[in-house]
């Protein structure tokens, strides 16, 4: 078997992959796939984060639209 990239056997084709899905489901075989060494705290603080840094994209890009249009509003006033 192939080894993925945390080490873990796992089959190298579509059906072999298909049926140890089913033998994991159906209880047959245990899922031993390696835990990645982070704590609930820690991926707490890595979701927190993401949602963190969107709202500050969102502000950002609504602030930069926002000068824009006042710019556009200015070169208009000008231009009339």
């Amino acid at each position: 078997m192939r080894t993925g990239p945390k080490g873990q056997k796992r089959p190298a084709d579509v059906i072999g992959n298909a049926v140890r899905v089913m033998r994991i489901a159906t209880g047959e075989e245990r899922d031993d796939t390696p835990d990645d060494g982070k704590s609930a705290a820690a991926k707490e603080l890595g979701v927190e984060g993401r949602k963190e840094a969107r709202r500050q994209h969102d502000a950002a890009t609504g602030a930069a639209s926002e000068a824009l249009e006042n710019l556009e509003e200015i070169g208009a006033g000008r231009a009339g």
